[in-house]
């Protein structure tokens, strides 16, 4: 029997990073191609040098365009391209050109995956400094990926452990702006949009808990009335909306839940309060999917790593959970849109 694949666009990242390395090893691994079909989107000096790097030789088939890929072989397709760079890439370094490259690449799959030609992207770390280097105005990849798809709603980084997400209320914000932005409204948004990204992950019915801001979820009003003004009203909407959600928990105790199993996802009120706790739990295996956008992005949630680059000791566990989730994320759009 034929098993139903999705097409994955896969991009090597930042190349002064340890992307090409991550990528080279993922391709390296016996599952991987029988996952999905791989239109990987990559200079091809770098993608040689990370496989030089990574100490594997890759036996890949090469196009023109991606309407010359053929996957019927089982074997990975490369489209070589550079983009607008010329010249060799600066290692372990941020620079316009490795930051250029990386948004020309992201692009050509946001296009790919936005005309239904691939079902998801993929792609090693990126460099935001690099990023904004090459010209980037947005705050981060999220957001000009949301542009660039001509995307106005709703849209959040959500962090992925295993099987535990997270989704958060306020981001990249100070500490002293995080209560006046705690609103029923955006609570209720982070709820609905970690939920319907669960879903389109192929998890049926998602069981959502809910950080309280306060020590203790505030003991009752003694320290602070978030929880009791705010957050479990917001609760209650979303219960009220079929939304199987609970809380608030306190946060010193909700990720002991999430992690065992009682929840497959937990909003937090702020970015430290999920995040200390998921990278103490996994750092090398954490993936960050781009959630509310119209398409699947899912990527490792650490970063380029400049100090290890061509040692060959990058772990690929993240990037490998990044290409799985992308994988599923994608075959349930596949699926939907027949």
């Amino acid at each position: 029997m034929k098993v139903e694949k999705p097409t994955i666009a896969l991009l090597l990242g930042d190349p002064a990073g340890i992307g090409p390395e991550l990528v080279a090893k993922l391709l390296d691994l016996e599952a991987v191609p029988r996952q999905a079909n791989i239109y990987l989107i990559a200079d091809k000096t770098e993608f040689l040098k990370g496989q030089r790097i990574a100490g594997v030789r890759l036996a890949v088939s090469e196009v023109d365009s991606f309407e010359r890929a053929d996957f019927s072989g089982g074997r990975p397709v490369l489209f070589d391209y550079r983009s607008t760079v010329k010249g060799q890439f600066t290692d372990a370094a941020a620079t316009a050109e490795g930051g250029r490259y990386s948004l020309d690449t992201l692009q050509m799959a946001l296009d790919l995956a936005h005309d239904g030609r691939a079902d998801a992207v993929c792609f090693a770390p990126l460099n935001k400094t690099a990023l904004h280097l090459a010209g980037m105005t947005e705050s981060d990849e999220l957001h000009w990926c949301a542009r660039r798809l001509g995307f106005d709603g709703y849209f959040c980084e959500l962090n992925v452990l295993k099987e535990l997400w997270t989704a958060r209320v306020t981001s990249h914000i100070a500490i002293k702006d995080v209560s006046s932005l705690i609103t029923e409204e955006r609570i209720i948004a982070s709820i609905e949009l970690v939920y319907q990204s669960l879903k389109r992950a192929a998890i049926e019915t998602p069981r959502i808990g809910v950080a309280a801001l306060n020590p203790h979820a505030g003991d009752g009003g003694n320290f602070g009335r978030e929880e009791i003004d705010i957050i479990a009203p917001a609760v209650s909407r979303v219960q009220e909306m079929g939304i199987p959600a609970k809380g608030p928990f306190p946060a010193d105790t909700i990720f002991l839940k999430g992690l065992s199993g009682e929840y497959d996802a937990i909003v937090t009120m702020y970015h430290d309060q999920g995040q200390i706790a998921m990278k103490l739990t996994g750092f090398d295996r954490g993936v960050t999917v781009f959630g509310g956008v119209p398409i699947p992005i899912a990527t490792p949630a650490h970063g380029t790593a400049f100090d290890i680059m061509g040692k060959g000791t990058a772990s690929v566990s993240a990037m490998r959970h990044a290409f799985d989730l992308a994988c599923r994320m994608g075959l349930q759009r596949r699926r939907k849109s027949a």
